[in-house]
């Protein structure tokens, strides 16, 4: 028993919604697109589940939040699927795939063979049992990676009614999911090794800003430790865990934030991996040609900065899916993906976003009584990083251009003084091929645009007028 299409999306993601949104855009065909996933929804807003969907007054359910909402798209219903003749093979796992072959053999036994298949897969959440630690089937110890996991979150939240969480964990999960249960009144405890809280993103002095900001909302913070192992009841519930650092915590509820796999296991051998997922071209098209790979499982190279990395953030998902699906279907129209790395977070009444990367000297700016500050990130005399908290869309907008600018910068002093103006201004300015030098006294910053653009057009304004008097001159001689 088996089907064929031209095209397959394995998994059902956010990167499988915003691809097949794509593919009906570049002309596919009813009948030509299949999507394949665990799951027994259409692909939906991943973001939503730690968020939105645990909210105690009209939280985020289904249909609201199916793919392409996130960006101001189309909602991609099942009916919007039917409606295009996309097929839907929902609560279904793929066993084993042969890339030379191109089939997929499900674990009900059917094959589906394809022309062009897009990987999809996205990555697991981390268990504790591959820490060290047995628990993570006691009811009350929620994970937060699909759907089902956020239903049994929530069903768990509503029976702890002013209990006491402890989230296991630092970063977007913990302290999304922290927010979420300090909002629905629950005693929240966070604890993680770091020494502060997003620790792969956040400098000492924001991050102190946001746990003090926690705190203000009834959350405790317990840094420099892990979990060990945690205490039963008689039905098995978690009633306590305890920490490296000997001491223990009550709980009623726990919530387990400890980082994500990407999903390669059924390629390996088969295509090449890096970055701990599949690596990919500029075209995301992996080691074999009808293969290509999105999402938290791409490892792509990030022109920006000249290297590959593989990004877990669902702007990477949305984006690299509409070019993959671009140099798929017109592939002499579409260049190499060209991505600005971009995370952001909402959480109480915080809302912030980082563009770039955070390596080098960090220079921070802003105010933070007010709540409107941010860092500069500067590396080899350039910036390559931009974060803001409480901006304004412009303001937004100001800093992802200017660190896709990657602007010189000589002094962090001078930076730290303009602040937001330094984005503002960087962005505002055109970038005409005539050349730009502007390097004041009282100002380290310095801005500087090569000549080779304006000597170049000028060659060609030259040449031609050389060409067309040449031809104007022979005309003349012959009519002579």
């Amino acid at each position: 028993m088996g089907r064929a299409f031209v095209y397959v999306i394995l998994g059902g993601g956010v990167a499988a919604g915003y691809a097949a949104l794509e593919f009906t855009r570049k002309g596919v065909s009813p009948g030509e697109l299949c999507i394949i996933s665990e799951e027994p929804v259409a692909p939906y807003e991943r973001p939503a589940l730690s968020k939105g969907f645990l909210l105690p007054e009209s939280p985020a359910r289904l249909p609201s939040f199916h793919t392409c909402v996130g960006a101001n798209e189309e909602r991609l219903t099942p009916k919007w699927y039917k409606e295009h003749g996309i097929e839907l093979v929902l609560g279904t796992r793929v066993k084993s795939v042969d890339v030379r072959r191109k089939k997929l053999l499900t674990a009900t036994g059917e094959t589906i063979s394809y022309k062009i298949l897009l990987i999809a897969t996205g990555a697991r959440a981390l268990k504790l049992e591959e820490f060290g630690v047995d628990g993570s089937e006691a009811e009350n110890v929620c994970y937060l990676r699909d759907l089902a996991d956020a239903n049994g979150l929530v069903n768990v939240m509503q029976s702890c009614s002013s209990g006491n969480a402890v989230v296991i964990g630092g970063g977007y999960i913990g302290m999304e999911c922290a927010a979420s249960l300090a909002i629905n009144k629950i005693n929240v405890t966070l604890v993680f090794p770091e020494v502060h809280c997003m620790a792969r993103l956040f400098t000492p002095k924001i991050a102190n800003y946001y746990e003090e900001y926690y705190q203000s909302k009834g959350v405790k913070f317990v840094k420099g430790t892990v979990l060990t192992s945690f205490e039963f009841d008689s039905s098995g519930k978690v009633t306590a865990v305890n920490l490296r650092d000997g001491s223990q915590l009550p709980a009623d509820l726990v919530v387990v934030g400890i980082g994500i796999r990407p999903n390669t296991s059924l390629f390996e051998g088969q295509l090449t991996l890096e970055k701990g997922g599949i690596k990919v071209n500029g075209k995301m098209q992996t080691s074999n040609d009808s293969v290509y790979a999105v999402g938290d499982v791409a490892a792509f190279p990030v022109k920006l900065f000249g290297e590959t990395r593989r990004l877990e953030h669902v702007d990477s998902a949305r984006k690299s899916a509409k070019h993959a699906v671009a140099a798929i279907m017109e592939p002499k129209k579409s260049g190499e993906f060209d991505y600005l790395p971009f995370f952001y977070s909402r959480v109480f009444g915080l809302s912030w976003q980082f563009y770039g990367d955070n390596v080098g000297e960090a220079v921070h700016f802003g105010d933070y009584l007010s709540g409107t500050f941010g860092a500069y990130w500067i590396s080899k005399g350039h910036l390559v990083g931009s974060f803001l908290e409480g901006g304004t869309k412009e303001e937004y907008e100001a800093i992802a251009k200017a660190t896709s600018l990657k602007p010189p910068v000589e002094d962090l002093a001078e930076l730290g003084q303009q602040g937001l103006n330094f984005a503002l201004t960087i962005s505002k300015k055109p970038q005409p091929a005539l050349p730009i030098e502007v390097s004041h006294s009282t100002s380290g910053l310095v801005l500087e645009k090569p000549m080779y653009a304006w000597y170049a057009a000028a060659g060609v304004v030259l040449a031609a007028s050389i060409a067309g008097f040449a031809y104007w001159y022979g005309r003349r001689r012959r009519r002579w």
